[in-house]
């Protein structure tokens, strides 16, 4: 079994902030981004946390399907630059 992950810490996110899976206002202010991508069911899982915290929680709209490792890491870094462009649902625009 083949997989991947990613962490990038310390993403300021745009004014609205970005939704997670759970219930509750969006994050916002400084926020750290985790991918993890598996080859047996090839899906991303995104996650986000504020800088710091313990608890990481699903974004919105994860997990979300991903044919490689090449195509997670992609993935991962279009999330990071959605975020910090103000994309309350990154995983919603389009990415790769």
């Amino acid at each position: 079994m083949s997989w991947a992950s990613w962490t990038t810490r310390g993403i300021f996110a745009g004014r609205d902030g970005v939704m997670t899976g759970e219930e509750g206002p969006a994050l916002t202010g400084e926020l750290d981004i985790h991918t993890t991508w598996t080859e047996v069911d090839g899906l991303a899982h995104v996650t986000v946390q504020y800088s710091g915290a313990s608890d990481w929680l699903p974004l919105a709209g994860s997990p979300i399907p991903c044919p490689s490792e090449e195509a997670s890491r992609a993935l991962h870094e279009a999330v990071i630059n959605s975020v910090r462009a103000g994309a309350t649902l990154p995983l919603s625009t389009g990415l790769p």
